[in-house]
């Protein structure tokens, strides 16, 4: 009763509060986050009430697999965009822009943190300024879906913005892992190129392997059913085995081995995308069965915002520099690749700033970190403020920037009352 009573609760906060953002003009997005502080234990669930709001962070942690399975099905439709007639068209752009933006983001954020390292070496130290620059290349996949979805966005910028979204996570997966080896040779004094190379480039192989077999394996059960619901039923199916797959963790000769459910149920959806004549049908089928499932995702992600940051004066100040920096990494990153392939000036001059956004990605690189000791937890509180900032204020910017660029339209929709609304 108590768990069906809080995501109860949790999911009419969001619902509620999106009608309030529509008046304000805020993605619905920012509503849920909001959503979620105020249910979160903070607000309603400082109360203490079972069932009424999040009581605790560990009450919030009993919820794990909403996060868990939302973000395999976000990633299972940014696959959708990976489609072959497409990529003919925009691969190349979406490839060097990606992984420019990305590296060129974690070289601003490494030399600016690494002064600051200089000015105040008692707050921050040279391992935890290094990981943050690997951290940072990062984005928000889940917000950034969400904000095209709601406002129908379709356009040159946002053809080529999911692919660079999905890239990009792949891109900062391995950047994290050089990255936070040579922050842990730092501190231990020695180096592992195990963990610095090899670890992270058999996670993005084998994610993507596991992604491809699933896909092929997918495709393949789904023409035994010709009914819409079955069909449904058979999609969730593979999105939640392959998200399951992938927690899988062992150790080979030495080596670690894991998977990213995002790369894998990227792929996943990818391969289903290429090789399925019906699934564009599907997908859409697919978008509207989730709907709810995502506002609770980011409801909970609302709630676990760490509001306690704030007291901390340094990790604000230093938060700020790495906002800043991280900010105008992505923006020169990819305004300068986007220019040198020859995009649109829309493109140029609005793309990096739908790349704010950050969230899941970077929250677990974050946590990750914190094995290096003192110094993984100021990189995890300096990214959880970061990311109460980003969340907030990112889905709005990117709303504002696919407007500019002409690709969210004025018109409405029709609703079930038959009025004409924005939404």
């Amino acid at each position: 009763m108590e768990t069906l009573l809080c995501l109860s609760i949790a999911l009419f906060a969001g619902l509620m509060l999106s009608r309030v953002a529509k008046l304000l003009k805020l993605p619905a997005v920012t509503a849920y986050l909001v959503a979620g502080i105020l249910v979160g234990p903070y607000f309603l669930g400082s109360l203490g009430i079972n069932g009424f709001g999040f009581t605790s962070m560990a009450n919030i942690d009993a919820y794990d697999i909403i996060p868990d399975v939302a973000l395999g099905f976000i990633a299972f439709s940014i696959g959708n965009e990976f489609r072959l007639s497409q990529l003919k068209q925009i691969g190349k752009q979406a490839a060097i822009i990606g992984v420019f933006q990305a590296l060129a983001t974690c070289l601003i954020v490494d030399v600016v943190l690494i002064g600051v390292h200089f000015i105040v070496p008692d707050k921050l130290s040279l391992p935890a300024a290094i990981t943050l620059g690997a951290v940072a290349t990062a984005t928000a996949p889940a917000a950034t879906l969400m904000v095209v979805k709601q406002y129908k966005a379709k356009g040159p910028l946002t053809s080529l913005l999911l692919p660079i979204v999905a890239l990009d996570d792949a891109v900062g997966l391995i950047v994290f892992a050089v990255s936070f080896g040579i922050a842990k040779a730092l501190i231990v004094g020695s180096v592992d190129v195990i963990s610095i190379i090899i670890e992270p480039l058999l996670e993005v192989v084998l994610s993507l392997v596991l992604g491809a077999l699933m896909g092929a394996l997918f495709t393949f059960c789904e023409k035994f059913f010709h009914s819409r619901s079955k069909r449904l039923a058979m999609s969730v199916t593979f999105v939640f085995l392959t998200v399951s797959l992938s927690m899988l963790k062992f150790e080979i000769g030495g080596v670690h081995i894991a998977f990213s459910s995002l790369l894998s149920c990227m792929m996943l959806g990818t391969i289903f995308c290429n090789i399925c004549d019906f699934s564009e049908e599907l997908m859409d089928r697919v978008d509207r069965w989730t709907a709810p499932l995502l506002i609770l995702f980011f409801v909970i992600s609302g709630a676990e915002l760490e509001l306690s940051i704030f007291k901390d004066l340094g990790i604000v100040l230093i938060g700020l520099v790495y906002i800043i920096s991280r900010c105008v990494g992505k923006y020169s990153g990819a305004s300068i690749s986007a220019r040198a392939t020859k995009c649109d000036k829309n493109i140029v001059k609005y793309l990096g700033i739908t790349l704010f956004p950050q969230a899941g990605v970077a929250l677990g690189m974050a946590i990750k970190a914190e094995e290096l000791g003192a110094e993984g937890s100021v990189v995890a509180n300096i990214t959880l403020f970061a990311v109460l900032i980003y969340e907030l204020v990112g889905p709005f910017l990117t709303k504002i920037s696919l407007q500019k660029a002409g690709e969210i339209k004025p018109e409405g929709k029709v609703s079930a009352r038959g009025e004409v609304v924005n939404k």
